[in-house]
Parts: C-alpha cells; sequence; structure tokens
C-alpha cells in the first residue's frame, strides 16, 4: 500500500465550486465564535491496495480508534489509523461470506462490534472485532445493499437491491435462549434509510420519489412526506445536534431540512454530479459530500458555503467524518488508462488525526 499524490492530468483537473450569495450575518462563523479548521492547509492521504475492484465503504468505530474497509473481496479489513494505514497493518475478518462484501457498519454502543453485508451472498453477518470468527450469520431472502443500526444498537435496518426496507432486531425469544439477531417481520419500501437520533422514528428515501418519508419505529405509521428532490433521493445524514436532515439528490443539490417544521432551511448547489453520500461532523459544523465527481465537498451547515474541495483520486460511493476529529475518510478505485498502471482499490483520509 502507498500513499500518492492525486493525478494532475488536466482531464482531472477538479471545478472550482460557485460560490452562493453571502448568507445571513448571524449565521456565520464569526457571529457565532466558530473557529474553522484551515481545511486549505490538509493534504488528503490516499492508500492505495492493487486490485481490479473497488473499495465500497468505508466507516468508523463509535470511538474513532477503527476505519473498516469492505468491497474487494469477501474479507473485511480494520485498521488503527493512529498507528498505521499499511496494507499489512490491516485486521482481516474472514470466513462469514462466500461472496464480496459490500457494506459495513459498526454497532453505536460498542467499539468493537460491527457488521458486515454482501448483496451477492444475501447475508449479513455480525462480528466482535476481538475475535477473528464472526458471532452470527444471518442469511436472507433479498441482496443487502446498505445497513443502519439504531442508536441503542439493538434494531438494525437494511435497504435491498430491490428497493425494500427490512429490519432486525437483537433479543431472545425464550427464558432458555441466548440473545441474537433476528428477522422483523417489518418492511416498507425505500432506497436509503437511517434512524433517527432517538430511535423512535425512521427517514427513508427511494430513487424513483421526490419525496422523503419520515415514519414511526416500530409501527412504520408514515409521520411526514415532504418534498426532496426533483430527480430521486438518495442519500441522507442527520446532524448529531438534531437540528437538521440533509438530503442528496440524482438533481446534484442537498437539502438542508429543518427537524422543527420539515421545511429545507437551505439548499446546496456545490456539487456538479449525482449525490452518492453525505456526513455530518461531529460538532455539526461541517457537511461532507461525496458526489460523482473526483472530489469531496466540505460546506458549511449553517450557511451552505463551500469551504474547501477535497481532490479524490476517483469518485467515492461513501464519505464519513471521525466521531470526534475534523477528519473524513472516503474510498473508491482509480480510474483504467491506456498505457497507464492497472486500477486500484484506494482509502483516503483528510483532515487532522492528531
Amino acid at each position: 500500500m502507498s500513499i500518492n499524490p492525486p493525478p494532475t492530468k488536466e482531464e482531472d483537473e477538479i471545478p472550482v465550486p460557485e460560490r452562493p450569495p453571502s448568507p445571513a450575518l448571524h449565521t456565520t462563523f464569526s457571529a457565532r465564535g466558530v473557529h474553522a479548521p484551515t481545511f486549505s492547509a490538509f493534504k488528503p492521504r490516499d492508500y492505495r491496495m492493487p486490485s481490479s475492484q473497488a473499495m465500497t465503504h468505508v466507516a468508523w468505530s463509535c470511538d474513532g480508534k477503527k476505519l473498516a474497509a469492505v468491497g474487494i473481496d469477501k474479507t473485511t479489513r480494520i485498521w488503527v489509523p493512529e498507528k498505521s494505514m499499511e496494507s499489512r497493518s490491516a485486521t482481516s475478518f474472514s470466513g462469514g461470506h462466500s461472496d464480496d462484501v459490500d457494506y459495513v457498519s459498526w454497532n453505536p454502543t460498542h467499539p468493537e462490534l460491527f457488521c458486515t453485508s454482501s448483496q451477492k451472498d444475501r447475508r449479513i453477518v455480525f462480528w466482535d472485532a476481538r475475535q477473528s470468527r464472526y458471532t452470527q450469520q444471518c442469511s436472507l431472502k433479498v441482496s443487502p445493499v446498505q445497513t443502519s443500526y439504531a442508536p441503542d444498537g439493538r434494531s438494525l435496518l437494511y435497504v435491498t437491491a430491490g428497493h425494500q426496507l427490512f429490519f432486525m432486531t437483537y433479543e431472545k425469544l425464550g427464558d432458555d435462549t441466548k440473545e441474537e439477531w433476528r428477522i422483523s417481520d417489518r418492511e416498507a419500501i425505500g432506497s436509503t434509510a437511517i434512524f433517527n437520533h432517538v430511535g423512535d422514528g425512521v427517514v427513508v428515501t427511494h430513487h424513483q420519489e421526490h419525496t422523503l418519508r419520515v415514519m414511526d419505529y416500530p409501527s412504520l405509521t408514515i409521520r411526514e412526506s415532504p418534498a426532496a428532490h426533483v430527480g430521486g433521493c438518495v442519500a441522507l445524514a442527520l446532524d448529531p445536534r438534531g437540528r437538521y436532515l440533509a438530503s442528496g439528490g440524482l438533481d446534484s443539490i442537498i437539502n438542508m431540512f429543518d427537524l422543527n417544521d420539515w421545511i429545507v432551511a437551505r439548499t446546496i448547489t456545490v456539487c456538479e454530479n449525482s449525490i452518492n453520500a453525505l456526513s455530518f461532523s461531529y460538532d455539526g459544523e461541517y457537511l461532507a459530500i461525496a458526489n460523482g465527481g473526483s472530489y469531496i465537498d466540505i460546506c458549511a451547515t449553517e450557511t451552505g458555503i463551500p469551504l474547501h474541495r477535497v481532490p479524490a483520486l476517483a469518485p467515492s460511493p461513501t464519505v464519513t467524518w471521525h466521531p470526534s476529529k475534523y477528519v473524513v475518510a472516503y474510498c473508491g478505485q482509480t480510474k483504467a488508462r491506456e498505457g497507464a498502471p492497472p486500477p486500484v482499490a484506494v482509502i483516503s483520509m483528510f483532515g487532522l488525526l492528531e
């Protein structure tokens, strides 16, 4: 694994984001006494891994000490970034899947527990990072695309390749049985979904619908269905402060919903491509945006102003802020070029880990 600077060919030049109109003064960093990091002083750290496949997902453990990555094979790799991101320093977890792993989620209540999913082998597998063998393996009748834990770590939702939403709960059935993950009979339609901060509701999108659906959990009664995107909504993120929900669409627009009234407080139009993923920083002040271009945008939550465009070696399907530091992680695969080395899988970090 090696660190390489991003390509410098003209075709890879990253467009400069358009600056929106000046925001209301009371929303600015200076008026609120916020000292923003100098993002332009940071450099992306790109780690390449020889592979004909892409890394498809990266995720931080709830304490921020571990970074997990999946996508290029049947294995999950976990690094401790403060020590090393070299390929050989990763701890590998295998044996749970019979095909490529595409998604990983960490339990929000325990820094060693995580689950992985594979669309091809139709499994969700649960792990404890302190042991090499999985703790539970769940076979499904559908292909799970994305997983997301409830805040208490005892419910899990997953959306499928067929745009359905299902749930699992961690429970025991009788007095003599041990607690384990069980598939619930609740289901809904959806392409992307997340739990709210309390765990008594879910926000769901569909890639062909222009509205969001806000539903109670576990009843799945629809509470709100605000209009969001002309071309379908594909990404969601909740502000850790509980003020905003960000939604990203195929129309390249990000809407910032005020959670008090589900009205769009502001629209971010910084991207030139459809949105892949969104993530709020731990303090809610910054929104990171992954899109179809070879860059990650960082914008100010309260004003929507673009603060920095991070050059990436490839478009990333995901982006995620560290749970307590100004560091984002993302991933992907370099482009195939005539006369150039073959494509490689990439894991990248941007920001300050110290």
